[in-house]
């Protein structure tokens, strides 16, 4: 089965495939997009079929570069944060899309309805260093 050419703002729908016909359209549609260099973004309706995407997007298509963004797995209202592994994989999925290291972003719908800071924010408090470089410290006057 061949996806049409997709527009903004035009709608298209299919009835779901079974089983893991699902995955190896949504691989053949961002290979497709790859090639043109722009980035997919599929939103499933549970993070079970984030994660099982995940997975079979790799089966079918090994050398799209596949990222998942993780839920906050809190509740809006929760008193406790979500975890610091959540947060800074969170973080480092939103630096890999900024650089374009990224073919396709996977994320679950309820983390797509949760507001994100702006690039420019991000962009302002966070720093990139590799293993084995140099920090030059500050010097006390």
């Amino acid at each position: 089965m061949q996806l049409p050419s997709l527009s903004p703002g035009k709608r298209f729908t299919l009835p779901r495939p079974l089983g893991s016909a699902d995955a190896l359209l949504l691989a053949r549609f961002a290979q497709r997009e790859a090639q043109a260099q722009r980035l997919t973004a599929i939103i499933s309706a549970e993070p079970a079929d984030t994660q099982r995407l995940e997975d079979e997007l790799k089966f079918f298509a090994p050398e799209l570069r596949v990222a998942v963004f993780p839920d906050w797995e809190t509740l809006p209202y929760d008193t406790f944060s979500p975890h610091q592994d959540l947060i800074s994989e969170r973080l480092a999925t939103l630096w890999r899309i900024q650089q374009r290291e990224v073919d396709v972003v996977l994320l679950p719908a309820s983390t797509a309805l949760a507001r994100l800071a702006p690039p420019s924010f991000l962009a302002g408090y966070t720093f990139h260093f590799k293993q084995k470089s140099r920090l030059d410290s500050m010097k006390p006057a």
